[in-house]
């Protein structure tokens, strides 16, 4: 159920019987011959089809992410930490106060780790609340599944390829890419990071068949649905 669809007289009557939210949290960057709004996408989609048959609320995701070694890349555009935590503890603070208690976090990006902490300080803060972080395409389940469809895993290569990810009317290559070396990517300039990584697929296939994404993706949508099934406060 996407607040987008709802009005404030719907919320109201929401909140009278329930406490739980999803809030995605997302990026805008290079996703190699994906969209640029992959971790957006992926985020906010996931969050619905798990939160739709529990009747629970999902809030529009957030955009933008920390993203700084891929500045150089058109259309990547980066939060600073320090941004990110007060606008997540901002948007906490202001679920608080109308109400939700159990606020789920579902994010879809690397980048924005440092959200674990601040959802986790933030719950020490609030004893009659909690709000849990979770990386969906790296829990341990659906993990797991990727894992065992190809261990060759990375951004902007095949575990990103869902169909709500591409793009029309562009070819991705069909070779696998050799795994770029971190270390020549650590301490150097976005504009060099652009240069080893090329493309922006950071190892593996481009594309693996759509019945393998959809394993991926349907343990993906159960994993963050069990979350928020049997969601006891301490």
């Amino acid at each position: 159920m996407r607040v987008q669809d709802m009005n404030w007289m719907d919320m109201e009557r929401y909140l009278e019987k329930e406490d739980r939210c999803v809030v995605p949290v997302g990026c805008t960057e290079q996703h190699s011959y994906l969209s640029l709004a992959t971790d957006s996408i992926l985020a906010e989609r996931v969050s619905v089809e798990a939160a739709d048959p529990l009747g629970v609320v999902v809030f529009p995701v957030l955009p933008y992410g920390v993203t700084p070694t891929l500045k150089a890349y058109p259309g990547s555009v980066s939060l600073r930490v320090e941004t990110m935590g007060r606008v997540v503890e901002d948007a906490l603070d202001g679920l608080y106060e109308q109400g939700f208690r159990r606020i789920l976090i579902v994010n879809g990006h690397g980048g924005n780790q440092p959200v674990a902490q601040i959802a986790a300080e933030w719950t020490y803060d609030h004893a009659d609340a909690s709000a849990r972080f979770h990386n969906w395409w790296n829990a341990p389940r659906t993990w797991a599944t990727v894992q065992s469809v190809d261990p060759v895993a990375s951004h902007g290569s095949w575990m990103e390829n869902f169909p709500w990810t591409r793009l029309p009317n562009v070819a991705v290559p069909e070779e696998q890419k050799d795994p770029v070396n971190p270390s020549a990517m650590h301490g150097v300039s976005p504009e060099e990071v652009r240069r080893v990584l090329g493309d922006g697929n950071f190892a593996g296939r481009y594309r693996r068949p759509d019945e393998d994404m959809r394993r991926i993706w349907e343990e993906g949508v159960l994993e963050t649905r069990s979350l928020l099934e049997n969601w006891t406060i301490r």
